[in-house]
């Protein structure tokens, strides 16, 4: 298998894994763990994890490179989750995947500004595709509602988006360079750092003794799969391909979501799902191509 074809499906993995925490999450939050508490048992679960597994895998970092980890630490982990988790916990699933397909915008242009990287016309109709793909899919939904009551989380997921995209765009230096774990050990080590002062109160006031095995279940879910698995994958296709293509992946979260609850029997298999995939992987297949093309 191809290291390209290995990293589309990485990031395949790690989108279907993002389409089920938008449901996992809300089961959690506000009952029985608040949003910055559950921030923090991911970051300190999945950090535990990384250092792990970079034990085995050890390599020296120059330096000059940890000011950058530390700026991945706080536009990947601190922000990212923190604003993420909190706008979930103010919003409606449906309105936080709608919001998140401004993403691969935000990337294509951070990358043009930060990077160089051009914007094509492929990569514009890729992402294009793409959205009308994922909106298709969320808006016959009928249950999104964007007004008053939601417009904080509305705004906080958005923000996430803007620093999650930052993120992809920032990190590509490093991981040309070292191993995914790495980067995303240390990413995590320094993510720790800022939200230890957010997370801390409520993480103390969790009672753990009220938790059912379902939320035990899905806790663990949002610590290994989300956080840890999930980030590890996303890196990895980082490293292989070009952020344009990892942000573009996003549309499949929805789509994966729909999946999932068909081979459950809670969904049925119609046009609108048909349509939807269609267009999506035609517009990861249009700004992949365009990275093939260039490294040709």
């Amino acid at each position: 298998m191809s290291s390209n074809l290995k990293a589309h499906m990485a990031l395949l993995g790690a989108n279907l894994i993002y389409g089920i925490n938008y449901t996992v999450a809300k089961d959690i939050m506000p009952v029985y763990i608040q949003s910055f508490g559950l921030v923090f048992c991911r970051v300190i679960g999945a950090l535990a994890l990384f250092w792990i597994v970079h034990l085995f895998n050890y390599e020296k970092v120059e330096k000059k490179d940890f000011l950058l980890l530390a700026t991945c630490g706080v536009f990947g982990v601190f922000a990212n989750q923190l604003m993420f988790l909190y706008g979930l916990d103010h919003t409606t699933p449906i309105n936080a995947g709608i919001i998140m397909t401004s993403n691969p915008i935000l990337v294509l242009i951070a990358s043009a500004i930060i990077l160089k990287n051009r914007i094509t016309l492929t990569k514009l109709g890729g992402i294009g595709l793409g959205i009308v793909g994922a909106l298709l899919l969320l808006l016959f939904k009928k249950d999104f509602s964007f007004g008053s009551d939601t417009i904080r989380g509305d705004l906080f997921i958005f923000l996430n988006a803007v620093s999650y995209g930052i993120y992809l765009v920032i990190a590509v230096p490093l991981m040309r360079k070292y191993k995914p774990i790495t980067v995303i050990k240390w990413v995590f080590t320094f993510g720790f750092i800022f939200v230890f002062p957010f997370g801390i109160e409520q993480f103390t006031e969790i009672e753990w003794a009220s938790f059912s095995l379902k939320i035990w279940l899905e806790v663990g879910f949002v610590i290994i799969a989300t956080t840890f698995f999930a980030y590890l994958l996303n890196i990895y296709g980082l490293k292989k391909l070009n952020p344009s293509v990892v942000s573009t992946y996003i549309y499949l979260q929805p789509l994966l979501a729909a999946l999932v609850a068909i081979w459950a029997g809670k969904d049925t298999l119609d046009w609108i799902k048909i349509a939807a995939a269609v267009l999506i992987f035609s517009g990861v297949y249009l700004v992949s191509k365009t990275k093939s093309q260039k490294n040709q």
